[in-house]
């Protein structure tokens, strides 16, 4: 999951095929559903309402020091500045949801105008959510959602099928469509990382997969020292391993580690989710064929606009509403209070000097 400029990487047009292919402690940073849901908001929204001035908005991550959160906030906490609010960045250093829990009762003390949170358990946040709204505090949720009923709109990097599917067919092609696979995942209830791994399981039931066998889902706990243990595990387990797939930045990179000094590195092919920068060194020394990610920098700006709007009574989260977002331009709401930020890019060596993020 990450931290200048930034190439506008979900915002670039991609050759059809590769759009299809790809398609993503506790301290304080602080910088200057659709309708009829309990979380769909007000429905009587005014798109012409004048942006409230000096907004509160907190974003809480799964983890303060995930890279990949990291980046994503600070595009956040950017909108928020934009639209001259005050934005902060809070969190704990573990990735667990009784730890977010905590912090969500304290910024409900704090009477935030509105909070963004990547959930690491849909369910185990919901309350804590629900209490935040029921004060008339506006949750967003980014990256990863909570229960549908506990915000009132979801911010999602692209499609969570297309980017389950194309993960599949990224490691079908390294592979030659035969071999056994891995997943390394993140943690067993992460919210995007469980509905992406159900659709490549279903991918993997097509025909055209029908040699390539999915042994194990380890979980590496979005821990950098764990992901590049279970990545040793997996390989000794399975010493005919032909690939895996980690759809975490911590994951991959952890992962891209071990392999790039293991006599596997060239023979066990490695994809997934992760940052130009981080995967850069791995991509030029072979370890690494292929992998993509959408702007997470651009993730949090959306989710900041659409947690400023929601503060001022321009959207409710209704289907159908559009939101204004800045230099992103607009996003249609659609079911369920969902907007999609684009399709993300496929970065291989052809390409990823391009991208500084």
């Amino acid at each position: 999951m990450i931290r200048s400029s930034r190439v506008r990487a979900a915002a670039l047009i991609l050759p059809l095929a590769v759009v299809l292919a790809a398609g993503c402690g506790g301290t304080t940073k602080d910088s200057a559903p659709q309708a009829g849901n309990s979380g769909s908001g007000n429905s009587s929204a005014d798109p012409n309402a004048p942006m409230k001035q000096g907004l509160k908005i907190a974003f809480l991550p799964k983890e303060i020091d995930n890279p990949y959160m990291v980046i994503m906030d600070k595009g956040g906490t950017d909108a928020v500045k934009e639209v001259g609010g005050e934005g902060k960045d809070v969190g704990p250093s573990d990735a667990s949801a009784s730890s977010q829990v905590s912090y969500i009762n304290t910024l409900i003390q704090q009477k935030q105008d509105a909070i963004v949170i990547s959930a690491n358990d849909p369910n185990a946040v919901a309350p804590a959510l629900k209490d935040a709204m029921s004060k008339g505090i506006k949750v967003v949720t980014v990256d990863s959602d909570a229960a549908k009923d506990a915000r009132q709109v979801f911010i999602n990097q692209a499609s969570s099928e297309e980017i389950g599917r194309s993960q599949v067919r990224i490691i079908a092609k390294q592979i030659g469509n035969e071999g056994k696979i891995a997943i390394l995942s993140a943690t067993p209830n992460a919210t995007n990382q469980n509905a992406w791994i159900e659709f490549m399981k279903d991918e993997l039931k097509k025909p055209e997969f029908a040699k390539i066998e999915l042994v194990k889902t380890a979980y590496g706990d979005d821990d950098d020292q764990k992901s590049f243990q279970e990545t040793q595990a997996l390989l000794s387990a399975y010493p005919d391993l032909k690939g895996i797939i980690s759809p975490t930045t911590v994951g991959i990179s952890a992962a891209a580690r071990y392999l790039s000094s293991s006599p596997s590195k060239g023979k066990v092919m490695l994809t997934g989710l992760g940052t130009p920068n981080q995967m850069r060194s791995f991509v030029k020394d072979g370890t690494v064929t292929e992998f993509a990610l959408w702007d997470p920098g651009q993730l949090g700006y959306l989710a900041g606009y659409a947690a400023a709007a929601l503060a001022s009574g321009q959207i409710s989260g209704a289907e159908g509403e559009t939101l204004k977002c800045g230099k992103l331009g607009e996003r249609k709401i659609g079911k369920d209070g969902e907007i999609i930020l684009g399709p993300p890019t496929a970065f291989n060596a052809a390409n990823i000097d391009q991208f500084d993020f």
